[in-house]
């Protein structure tokens, strides 16, 4: 088993599976999560537990000239016999008055060996630069053309999350890995109860399709469940790779702290 592959889809699940003005506008523009957010997931390859995830929305700040929430993602691997040691991070910056993506850092340490990637979109949005740099190389840029609301993985998957979710509705995101475009497509296909570390907690059931290539590429479509509560929280994700069968599972939740004042608000 390589890791480097099945970080990589690791970093993604950290996907699936934040001044005083700007965050009284964000509140209506985000309703599902705020600063100071950060979920707790097990991954597991073929049943074994293999690392962790936490994803993390960070406070606000500024970021290529502008205002964003940096949704942070850290995926660390475990001591399991044909797992690479790696430690992974992941920074998608976030809009919130806009909901958009504004670029991201991936800062990649992988069996002692590290890279860096930045993507920094256009102010239309109609495209990205890219820097890519591996360890003891010089950095090397390019020019992406996109689609108008491309946004990262992570991005995505906190759109969707804003969005009110209905079972037989179809959702669909635009996505750039920084070396790959596709269109993310998400179907609310059921309403259950799921027995999670949380507790028992009534989920959304979504089909997601990807098209990450390579080692990622999928076998089938990818199963996300998100709780129907307000935060919209991803719980678990199913998918199998070429690689194999991984699962996140979520083992501990904290809301923001705009959910936070909003929960405060309501019980007085």
């Amino acid at each position: 088993m390589r890791a480097q592959s099945n970080w990589g889809f690791a970093a993604v699940l950290a996907g699936l599976v934040w001044s005083v003005t700007a965050m009284a506008q964000d509140t209506s523009a985000n309703p599902a999560f705020g600063p100071g957010e950060q979920s707790q997931y097990r991954v597991k390859y073929l049943g074994v537990t293999a690392g962790t995830a936490q994803v993390t929305v960070g406070a606000p700040m500024k970021q290529f000239g502008e205002e964003v929430w940096p949704i942070i993602a850290l995926a660390r691997s475990q001591d399991v016999i044909g797992v690479w040691p790696i430690k992974d991070k992941f920074v998608s910056y976030w809009q919130a008055g806009v909901q958009r993506v504004l670029g991201s850092d991936l800062h990649a340490d992988e069996n002692g060996k590290r890279r860096r990637q930045r993507i920094k979109m256009q102010a239309d949005g109609k495209g990205a630069l890219v820097v890519k740099q591996k360890e003891g190389e010089q950095p090397r840029e390019s020019t992406r053309e996109l689609e108008l609301g491309t946004m990262d993985v992570t991005g995505a998957t906190f759109a969707l999350r804003n969005r009110e979710l209905e079972v037989g509705r179809d959702y669909a995101y635009p996505v750039f890995t920084g070396s790959k475009t596709f269109t993310m497509r998400a179907k609310v296909e059921a309403r259950e109860m799921m027995n999670t570390e949380l507790g028992p907690r009534e989920v959304f059931k979504l089909r997601v399709q990807a098209e990450f290539g390579g080692s990622l590429t999928s076998k089938r479509d990818m199963f996300v469940y998100l709780t129907t509560d307000p935060n919209h929280v991803p719980v678990r994700v199913e998918a199998e790779f070429a690689l194999g069968t991984m699962v996140a599972e979520i083992t501990d939740y904290k809301p923001g702290r705009i959910m936070e004042l909003a929960r405060a608000g309501n019980d007085g």
